[in-house]
């Protein structure tokens, strides 16, 4: 029951207390007059008027809505004992699904697995022919700090072969001479230089130069082929 009816029902109590209230002191003086007439009758040797007003106060209105407001009081106060506030009702909770139980949907962690990370096999590049212009760039790699595994095959060969095909005797109608093409020929070391020239074409010269070219210039053979790729030159 809200608060308001609550409330409502009271103050109709209330009134009904105060009519029950009325009713009595009405019926109380009514007697109480049945009384001094009985008297004042009894001295002047009248009949008893008293038992005819006593037998008239049950059988009276007055007595009939006594008696009315006395029961509904006596049910409302019945009634009023048996209600309760009517507390806010809780949402019923889902139980949560245990791990592992039947009516679990989350997927259970995998469990970690031991042991090392394998690391990845080393790619060991393969020598060139003994006694080769490449066998002789090989053998210098490792003097300019070059990795011969990553450096050498895939990007020192492939850039000389496009320049000279590694032929230390290539010349361009530049001017560019050698395996390395260099522009002129004179940066390298007179033994690079070609016979005409006063040289004598030495491969390991002109390859100890362009290994110096590279690293001075690109940093590393792949940085070169890389420039070579892109603007066909170096």
């Amino acid at each position: 029951m809200s608060q308001r009816r609550r409330r409502a029902h009271a103050k109709r109590r209330g009134r009904r207390r105060i009519s029950f209230l009325l009713v009595t002191m009405i019926t109380a003086l009514v007697a109480v007059a049945a009384g001094v007439t009985a008297e004042i009758a009894r001295s002047r040797g009248g009949t008893d008027p008293t038992a005819a007003a006593l037998a008239l106060i049950p059988g009276s209105h007055s007595a009939t809505l006594l008696e009315q407001e006395r029961q509904q009081m006596i049910l409302e106060d019945s009634a009023a004992k048996t209600l309760s506030l009517v507390g806010i009702p809780k949402l019923a909770t889902r139980p949560k699904a245990s791990a592992g139980s039947p009516g679990s949907t989350s997927p259970s962690s995998p469990s970690p697995t031991t042991g090392t990370t394998t690391p990845p096999p080393v790619v060991t590049a393969t020598a060139p022919t003994p006694g080769t212009n490449q066998s002789i760039a090989w053998n210098m790699m490792s003097s300019f700090g070059f990795d011969r595994n990553t450096q050498f095959s895939g990007c020192l060969v492939p850039l000389w072969n496009q320049e000279s095909g590694w032929n230390q005797f290539a010349e361009n109608a530049s001017g560019a001479y050698g395996i390395p093409q260099a522009l002129p020929f004179t940066k390298m070391p007179q033994a690079a230089w070609p016979a005409s020239a006063g040289g004598s074409s030495d491969p390991s010269a002109q390859i100890n130069w362009g290994l110096g070219y590279i690293k001075g210039t690109y940093g590393t053979p792949c940085n070169a082929w890389g420039h070579e790729q892109s603007f066909g030159w170096y």
